[in-house]
């Protein structure tokens, strides 16, 4: 039986003198979308959305460079250490072309806008940290966060105000560093009041955990929370 009936669409955008952008359109219209990060790789992953009962779910991922350097000054949102040079400028744009020009394409090529409660933002590794941020600095439009594995670059304020993404975490049992730094970010976000899942799976870092584990993250992101069923009556 064949995993879906979807389409995979890339096209080329304005940022950076052009940057692609990759979109798995579901086979029936779209009832939330998942924008992400290093989206030649985890844009494809919305095939594995279309088995069981999930809601038909738009994947949005946003191509990285080929220069890794690069890639994190644009993913991470840290600060020059003694072990790695961050931008906050490169980060900055990549930050409006993500958040802007992404969620604007996908207005008009696809004809579609969710609000928070069916929108979230996936990362891993340096992408984890760009997931993070985004829920962090914009949690109008992100209302779930799932990062996996993320480093250690772009580390929680010693104060996080509401509101706050819902967010879930998976790391490897055999990558203690990046295990480390996804546990730092779920015991801040749990003090604060936010809604976390935590988990720890076999593997290393870039293991196949993270795509296995890609189709039960989005199912926790759009689970009916009866917190928030008085906002989707409203949404509605």
């Amino acid at each position: 039986m064949p995993l879906s009936s979807g389409s995979l669409v890339t096209e080329t955008l304005g940022f950076d003198g052009g940057r692609r952008v990759s979109a798995y359109v579901p086979a029936s219209a779209p009832a939330a979308v998942v924008y992400a990060a290093d989206g030649q790789l985890t844009a494809p992953w919305g095939r594995l959305l279309e088995t069981g009962n999930l809601p038909p779910v738009l994947v949005v991922g946003t191509h990285r460079v080929d220069d890794e350097v690069r890639r994190i000054q644009e993913y991470v949102a840290g600060t020059s250490n003694a072990e790695f040079s961050f931008d906050p400028k490169l980060f900055a744009a990549h930050e409006s072309f993500f958040v802007d020009e992404v969620q604007a394409w996908v207005r008009k090529r696809f004809d579609v806008s969710f609000p928070r409660r069916r929108t979230a933002v996936y990362g891993a590794s340096a992408g984890g940290e760009l997931a993070l941020a985004m829920g962090i600095r914009h949690p109008e439009i992100y209302g779930t966060v799932l990062c996996a594995s993320p480093g250690g670059g772009y580390r929680p304020s010693s104060t996080l105000l509401p509101p706050l993404p819902n967010t879930y975490f998976v790391f490897g049992r055999d990558e203690p560093f990046f295990q480390e730094n996804a546990l730092r970010w779920a015991e801040a976000l749990r003090n604060a009041g936010a809604d976390v899942v935590s988990r720890q799976r076999d593997g290393a870092h870039g293991d196949p955990f993270w795509r296995e584990e890609f189709r039960e993250m989005v199912a926790w992101a759009f689970a009916p929370r009866p917190a928030e069923e008085g906002a989707s009556a409203r949404e509605r």
